[in-house]
């Protein structure tokens, strides 16, 4: 019943820093905890980071901890994904997902019931 919508992915090179955008419509996104995944050509999707409804706990896989920085914006229905020091192995499509949860975060991808169509991002050498 929530649509999201990704955007900012782009081209960097390695080193460098992208912000990338959630925008959901069609319900508020308060009571929703909020993820970021991401999918490489060949490779399963995997867990980046998340944050619960109320902004107040975040989790991130390990690869990424100290690099990228996960928030939400609830007045602008909007969550962020500020990734810094990229690397080439963060070369992937990024995706968001939206699930009710009032409390905690969720770090699978199947307690997710709504995605949006994801955004590329290419990290080069």
């Amino acid at each position: 019943q929530v649509q999201l919508v990704e955007s900012g992915g782009g081209l960097v090179q390695a080193g460098g820093s992208l912000r990338l955008s959630c925008a959901a419509s069609g319900r508020t996104i308060s009571t929703y905890a909020m993820g970021w995944f991401r999918q490489a050509p060949g490779k399963e999707r995997e867990f980046v980071a998340a944050i619960s409804s109320s902004g107040g706990n975040m989790a991130y896989t390990d690869s990424v901890k100290g690099r990228f920085t996960i928030s939400r914006d609830n007045a602008k229905n909007t969550v962020y994904l500020q990734m810094n020091s990229l690397k080439p192995e963060d070369t992937a499509v990024y995706y968001c997902a939206a699930n009710i949860a009032r409390f905690g975060v969720l770090r699978g991808a199947s307690q997710y019931a709504y995605w949006g169509q994801g955004t590329q991002v290419t990290v080069s050498s």
